[in-house]
């Protein structure tokens, strides 16, 4: 149905992989992060653009007065079933690539800092 709990959970490998990637080619940490999060942002826009073409041609049901939200599929979040439509679009279209982003960099940095430690410790 289109819920990218798959897109948001592969931010992890993915972060751990861009980090892995990055410093194989450069050594200045500036250029580090600015790649990381360069990366980061192109795969949470293509989970955008694909999250867009999956629930996009839904959002004219909510200038039709005959749409049946209740029975539309989503989960009745809200109270109300259009608020609850409403809200899974959100939540679909523009909270999910972010979290994708959230959880690339968590994982990509700590995946850094874990390098840092082992470099520092002398290992």
């Amino acid at each position: 149905m289109g819920v990218p709990i798959f897109c948001i959970g592969f931010g992890f490998p993915l972060g751990w992989y861009i980090a892995k990637r990055v410093t194989v080619t450069t050594a200045k940490v500036k250029d580090v992060f600015r790649t990381v999060l360069l990366y980061a942002i192109a795969t949470s826009a293509f989970t955008f653009v694909v999250m867009s073409v999956l629930w996009g041609p839904t959002i004219p049901m909510l200038l039709d007065p005959n749409s049946d939200f209740a029975n539309f599929g989503i989960p009745l979040i809200l109270y109300d079933p259009k608020i609850s439509f409403i809200g899974w679009l959100v939540l679909m279209i523009l909270i999910s690539p972010f979290l994708q982003l959230l959880t690339t960099l968590f994982a990509s940095y700590l995946t850094l800092l874990g390098w840092l430690k082992e470099d520092a410790s002398g290992g």
